[in-house]
Protein backbone atom coordinates (compact mmCIF):
# COMPACT_ATOMS: atom_id res chain seq x y z
CA UNK A 1 0.00 0.00 0.00
CA UNK A 2 1.36 3.43 -0.94
CA UNK A 3 1.77 6.24 1.57
CA UNK A 4 -1.17 8.07 0.00
CA UNK A 5 -3.39 5.00 0.15
CA UNK A 6 -2.38 4.39 3.76
CA UNK A 7 -3.25 7.95 4.70
CA UNK A 8 -6.63 7.66 3.01
CA UNK A 9 -7.36 4.39 4.81
CA UNK A 10 -6.45 5.94 8.17
CA UNK A 11 -8.59 8.99 7.41
CA UNK A 12 -11.55 6.77 6.54
CA UNK A 13 -11.16 4.85 9.79
CA UNK A 14 -11.03 8.09 11.76
CA UNK A 15 -14.08 9.59 10.05
CA UNK A 16 -16.03 6.35 10.45
CA UNK A 17 -15.22 6.33 14.16
CA UNK A 18 -16.28 9.97 14.49
CA UNK A 19 -19.59 9.24 12.76
CA UNK A 20 -20.28 6.32 15.08
CA UNK A 21 -19.35 8.34 18.17
CA UNK A 22 -21.73 11.12 17.18
CA UNK A 23 -24.45 8.57 16.41
CA UNK A 24 -24.02 7.07 19.88
CA UNK A 25 -24.40 10.53 21.39
CA UNK A 26 -27.65 10.90 19.48
CA UNK A 27 -28.81 7.50 20.71
CA UNK A 28 -28.22 8.63 24.28
CA UNK A 29 -30.02 11.94 23.76
CA UNK A 30 -32.87 11.01 21.41
CA UNK A 31 -33.07 7.24 21.13
CA UNK A 32 -32.50 4.99 18.14
CA UNK A 33 -35.82 5.78 16.48
CA UNK A 34 -34.75 9.42 15.99
CA UNK A 35 -31.26 8.72 14.69
CA UNK A 36 -30.70 10.94 11.66
CA UNK A 37 -27.84 10.91 9.18
CA UNK A 38 -28.43 14.57 8.44
CA UNK A 39 -28.19 15.44 12.14
CA UNK A 40 -25.00 13.41 12.49
CA UNK A 41 -23.50 15.14 9.46
CA UNK A 42 -24.51 18.54 10.78
CA UNK A 43 -22.89 17.95 14.18
CA UNK A 44 -19.69 16.80 12.51
CA UNK A 45 -19.62 19.74 10.10
CA UNK A 46 -20.05 17.45 7.10
CA UNK A 47 -22.41 17.71 4.18
CA UNK A 48 -24.89 14.84 4.02
CA UNK A 49 -23.57 13.63 0.69
CA UNK A 50 -20.13 13.12 2.24
CA UNK A 51 -21.51 11.07 5.12
CA UNK A 52 -23.45 8.86 2.71
CA UNK A 53 -20.13 7.65 1.31
CA UNK A 54 -19.51 6.02 4.68
CA UNK A 55 -23.05 4.92 5.52
CA UNK A 56 -25.49 4.95 2.59
CA UNK A 57 -28.54 4.91 4.87
CA UNK A 58 -29.66 5.23 8.47
CA UNK A 59 -30.12 1.47 8.56
CA UNK A 60 -26.50 0.91 7.53
CA UNK A 61 -25.35 3.12 10.38
CA UNK A 62 -27.69 1.37 12.83
CA UNK A 63 -26.36 -1.99 11.73
CA UNK A 64 -22.78 -0.86 12.33
CA UNK A 65 -23.69 0.40 15.80
CA UNK A 66 -25.53 -2.82 16.60
CA UNK A 67 -22.62 -5.00 15.52
CA UNK A 68 -20.22 -2.86 17.56
CA UNK A 69 -22.45 -3.19 20.63
CA UNK A 70 -22.82 -6.95 20.29
CA UNK A 71 -19.08 -7.31 19.78
CA UNK A 72 -18.38 -5.16 22.82
CA UNK A 73 -20.59 -7.11 25.21
CA UNK A 74 -19.40 -10.34 23.63
CA UNK A 75 -15.78 -9.40 24.19
CA UNK A 76 -16.57 -8.54 27.82
CA UNK A 77 -18.08 -11.99 28.28
CA UNK A 78 -15.14 -13.72 26.61
CA UNK A 79 -12.54 -11.80 28.63
CA UNK A 80 -14.36 -12.55 31.88
CA UNK A 81 -14.52 -16.23 30.99
CA UNK A 82 -10.85 -16.37 30.05
CA UNK A 83 -9.94 -15.10 33.52
CA UNK A 84 -11.71 -18.05 35.18
CA UNK A 85 -11.30 -20.64 32.41
CA UNK A 86 -9.82 -23.18 34.85
CA UNK A 87 -12.57 -22.73 37.44
CA UNK A 88 -15.58 -25.00 37.91
CA UNK A 89 -18.41 -24.43 35.38
CA UNK A 90 -20.71 -22.75 37.90
CA UNK A 91 -18.07 -20.09 38.62
CA UNK A 92 -17.42 -19.62 34.91
CA UNK A 93 -21.14 -19.17 34.25
CA UNK A 94 -21.67 -16.56 36.96
CA UNK A 95 -18.53 -14.65 35.96
CA UNK A 96 -19.75 -14.35 32.37
CA UNK A 97 -23.21 -13.23 33.47
CA UNK A 98 -21.76 -10.63 35.84
CA UNK A 99 -19.59 -9.29 33.01
CA UNK A 100 -22.68 -8.88 30.83
CA UNK A 101 -24.44 -6.97 33.61
CA UNK A 102 -21.38 -4.80 34.18
CA UNK A 103 -21.17 -3.97 30.49
CA UNK A 104 -24.86 -3.10 30.36
CA UNK A 105 -24.61 -0.74 33.34
CA UNK A 106 -21.60 0.96 31.74
CA UNK A 107 -23.24 1.19 28.29
CA UNK A 108 -26.98 1.59 28.92
CA UNK A 109 -27.85 3.19 25.59
CA UNK A 110 -25.98 0.60 23.56
CA UNK A 111 -27.63 -2.15 25.61
CA UNK A 112 -31.01 -0.59 24.89
CA UNK A 113 -30.16 -0.55 21.18
CA UNK A 114 -29.59 -4.31 21.04
CA UNK A 115 -31.89 -5.59 23.79
CA UNK A 116 -34.52 -2.87 24.12
CA UNK A 117 -37.50 -1.95 22.00
CA UNK A 118 -37.17 -2.63 18.25
CA UNK A 119 -36.40 0.40 16.11
CA UNK A 120 -39.47 1.16 13.95
CA UNK A 121 -38.86 0.32 10.31
CA UNK A 122 -35.54 -1.40 10.93
CA UNK A 123 -34.88 -5.10 10.42
CA UNK A 124 -31.46 -6.34 11.50
CA UNK A 125 -29.63 -8.17 8.69
CA UNK A 126 -28.00 -11.59 9.01
CA UNK A 127 -24.63 -9.88 9.32
CA UNK A 128 -25.48 -9.06 12.95
CA UNK A 129 -25.95 -12.72 13.95
CA UNK A 130 -22.31 -13.78 14.56
CA UNK A 131 -21.75 -10.82 16.87
CA UNK A 132 -25.10 -11.30 18.60
CA UNK A 133 -24.23 -14.93 19.35
CA UNK A 134 -20.95 -14.31 21.17
CA UNK A 135 -22.29 -14.19 24.74
CA UNK A 136 -24.54 -17.20 24.20
CA UNK A 137 -21.69 -19.22 22.70
CA UNK A 138 -19.57 -18.67 25.80
CA UNK A 139 -22.37 -19.92 28.06
CA UNK A 140 -23.13 -22.84 25.76
CA UNK A 141 -19.45 -23.76 25.92
CA UNK A 142 -19.57 -23.81 29.72
CA UNK A 143 -22.47 -26.29 29.63
CA UNK A 144 -20.78 -28.41 26.97
CA UNK A 145 -17.58 -28.63 29.01
CA UNK A 146 -19.55 -29.72 32.07
CA UNK A 147 -21.33 -32.37 30.04
CA UNK A 148 -18.07 -33.74 28.65
CA UNK A 149 -16.66 -33.86 32.18
CA UNK A 150 -19.70 -35.79 33.39
CA UNK A 151 -20.80 -33.11 35.86
CA UNK A 152 -23.90 -31.84 34.01
CA UNK A 153 -27.23 -33.11 35.35
CA UNK A 154 -29.94 -33.09 32.69
CA UNK A 155 -33.16 -31.32 33.75
CA UNK A 156 -36.48 -32.95 32.99
CA UNK A 157 -38.08 -32.12 29.66
CA UNK A 158 -41.80 -32.19 28.75
CA UNK A 159 -42.34 -34.62 25.85
CA UNK A 160 -43.85 -31.89 23.70
CA UNK A 161 -40.57 -29.97 23.76
CA UNK A 162 -38.40 -32.85 22.54
CA UNK A 163 -38.60 -31.84 18.83
CA UNK A 164 -37.60 -28.30 19.74
CA UNK A 165 -34.75 -29.59 21.88
CA UNK A 166 -33.49 -31.77 19.04
CA UNK A 167 -33.51 -28.77 16.70
CA UNK A 168 -31.54 -26.70 19.22
CA UNK A 169 -28.97 -29.45 19.59
CA UNK A 170 -28.57 -29.71 15.83
CA UNK A 171 -28.37 -25.94 15.34
CA UNK A 172 -26.15 -24.66 18.16
CA UNK A 173 -26.16 -26.81 21.33
CA UNK A 174 -24.11 -29.71 19.97
CA UNK A 175 -23.76 -32.76 22.24
CA UNK A 176 -25.93 -31.35 25.03
CA UNK A 177 -28.72 -33.48 26.49
CA UNK A 178 -32.19 -32.33 25.32
CA UNK A 179 -33.30 -31.08 28.74
CA UNK A 180 -30.12 -29.09 29.21
CA UNK A 181 -30.37 -27.50 25.76
CA UNK A 182 -33.86 -26.16 26.47
CA UNK A 183 -32.95 -25.06 29.99
CA UNK A 184 -29.86 -23.32 28.64
CA UNK A 185 -31.80 -21.21 26.15
CA UNK A 186 -34.29 -20.25 28.85
CA UNK A 187 -31.49 -19.37 31.29
CA UNK A 188 -29.74 -17.12 28.76
CA UNK A 189 -33.01 -15.33 28.00
CA UNK A 190 -33.77 -14.93 31.70
CA UNK A 191 -30.29 -13.56 32.37
CA UNK A 192 -30.84 -10.77 29.88
CA UNK A 193 -34.30 -10.29 31.36
CA UNK A 194 -32.74 -9.67 34.77
CA UNK A 195 -30.35 -7.14 33.26
CA UNK A 196 -33.17 -5.41 31.39
CA UNK A 197 -35.37 -5.20 34.49
CA UNK A 198 -32.54 -3.50 36.36
CA UNK A 199 -31.48 -1.21 33.54
CA UNK A 200 -34.96 -0.12 32.52
CA UNK A 201 -36.21 0.54 36.04
CA UNK A 202 -38.51 -2.40 36.76
CA UNK A 203 -36.60 -3.23 39.95
CA UNK A 204 -37.10 0.24 41.42
CA UNK A 205 -38.53 -0.08 44.94
CA UNK A 206 -38.46 -3.86 44.51
CA UNK A 207 -34.78 -4.89 44.63
CA UNK A 208 -32.26 -2.72 46.46
CA UNK A 209 -29.08 -4.83 46.54
CA UNK A 210 -29.18 -5.56 42.84
CA UNK A 211 -25.67 -6.91 42.54
CA UNK A 212 -26.23 -9.61 45.15
CA UNK A 213 -29.69 -10.33 43.78
CA UNK A 214 -28.33 -10.78 40.26
CA UNK A 215 -25.51 -13.05 41.41
CA UNK A 216 -27.97 -15.23 43.31
CA UNK A 217 -30.43 -15.32 40.40
CA UNK A 218 -27.93 -16.30 37.71
CA UNK A 219 -26.52 -18.96 39.99
CA UNK A 220 -29.98 -20.48 40.31
CA UNK A 221 -30.34 -20.34 36.53
CA UNK A 222 -27.05 -22.20 36.15
CA UNK A 223 -28.27 -24.89 38.54
CA UNK A 224 -31.42 -25.15 36.46
CA UNK A 225 -29.30 -25.87 33.40
CA UNK A 226 -27.72 -28.72 35.36
CA UNK A 227 -24.36 -27.27 36.37
CA UNK A 228 -23.08 -28.79 39.60
CA UNK A 229 -23.41 -26.84 42.86
CA UNK A 230 -19.68 -26.64 43.48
Amino acid sequence: MSTTQGARARARIEVTAAIKDEARRQLAAEGAAKLSLRAVARELGMVSSALYRYFPSRDDLLTALIIDAYDSVGESAEVAHAKVADAVPLRRWTSVCEAVRGWALAHPHEYALIYGSPVPGYVAPETTVPSAARVALVLIGVAQDAHRAGTLTEPSLPPGLRPEADRMIADFATDLPPGSAVALVAAIAETFGLVSFELFGQFRRVVEDREQFFRHAVRRLALGVGLADV
